[in-house]
């Protein structure tokens, strides 16, 4: 396997992590390096994956962002704005209130 197919086998294989298994196999990378018993060549692979998994969980993250400041909304249908121009955001919590009148 050359490594453009090697890279390209790696990039799927970590599309497919949920957010939460990129965030534990990024705490078992650090552990794994942490211990000082990698090599430079391990090292450097692993680094590699974990900044895949970096990127992955922060996109992801990103888009749940974007998600929750859809749903708070107003009941006109405008984003509700904080007095720094950013979507006001709130606590999740089971019982919300509406944004607008808090």
């Amino acid at each position: 396997m050359d490594a453009f197919a090697r890279q390209l086998y790696k990039l799927m294989k970590t599309m497919d992590h949920t957010f939460e298994s990129a965030f534990e196999r990024l705490e078992q990378i650090l552990e794994k390096m942490n211990t000082g018993k990698t090599t430079l060549d391990e090292s450097l692979k692993l680094f590699e994956e974990a900044d895949q998994l970096i990127r992955l969980c922060s996109q992801r993250l990103t888009g749940a962002e974007q998600k929750v400041e859809t749903l708070i909304k107003n009941r006109t249908n405008e984003l509700v704005i904080d007095d720094s121009q950013k979507p006001k955001t709130q606590p999740f919590s089971r019982s919300v209130q509406n944004p607008a009148t808090s």
